[in-house]
């Protein structure tokens, strides 16, 4: 039980550590969209999800619905549960629904790549690697919300550019060696200049689901990935 808390919290020290940095841009713009450092903290600490955490708080800006809100996370984090799916092939004879239930609050990108890379995954470990991940999610959103209280505003709005460069890292490579990434990233880069310069009356967060949505089913109805080419990959 110990041993196994204490690989995953090891393994979970690169994660930690780049979720420092980024979340820290999250933390400058919470603050600069009116929310209080400790309401940005809540955020982070309930909710391990960056572009579901980006889109939350430009609702709470524009003041959107309960019901906009829900169905953005809705859409933007339905990923996890197939996530969840995969990982749950590799959890060993210890993990009960209970366990369950509460490893998949901490399920992320990075997490996920790396649990499923475990021959097997106990509850502890991925409570080790889930806790010192998140701790790294946590401190950096305060000491970012922390910054951009205190920095003038030119400096926290240069270092507020972080968390979107984390997301330029996770599109940019694969949409230079797989064409339908491309074309999905710039059908939805087009339509949200649209919604953001034409349609603005249109809310932001509804103009995320539309975006995602649209470039989303483009692809998967013109580039299907077929049985054959899904065993390729795995």
């Amino acid at each position: 039980m110990k041993s196994d808390f204490l690989k995953g919290a090891k393994d979970g020290l690169p994660i930690c550590f780049g979720y420092l940095s980024v979340s820290f841009g999250f933390g400058i713009l919470a603050v600069s969209l009116g929310l209080s450092v400790l309401s940005a903290v809540g955020i982070s600490l309930t909710n391990l999800t960056s572009a579901g955490q980006v889109a939350g708080v430009g609702i709470i800006a524009a003041g959107g619905s309960l019901f906009e809100m829900a169905l953005t996370q809705l859409i933007i984090n339905i990923r996890y549960s197939l996530m969840g799916i995969s990982l749950s092939q590799k959890l060993d004879e210890k993990f009960s629904t209970f366990h369950r239930l509460l490893a998949s609050f901490g399920i992320t990108d990075e997490i996920f790549a790396v649990a499923v890379a475990q021959k097997s995954v106990s509850p502890f470990y991925m409570y080790g690697l889930i806790s010192v991940s998140a701790l790294g999610w946590v401190t950096g959103t305060f000491l970012g919300a922390f910054a951009g209280n205190v920095l003038p505003s030119s400096v926290s709005g240069a270092l507020g550019i972080v968390l979107y460069g984390m997301f330029l890292a996770i599109i940019l490579p694969p949409a230079k060696t797989n064409r339908p990434v491309l074309i999905a990233v710039l059908i939805a880069a087009a339509l949200s200049i649209v919604f953001k310069y034409v349609l603005a009356f249109v809310s932001e967060g509804f103009a995320i689901i539309i975006c995602a949505v649209i470039a989303a089913g483009f692809c998967a109805f013109f580039f299907p990935v077929h049985d054959e080419e899904k065993e390729a990959e795995e």
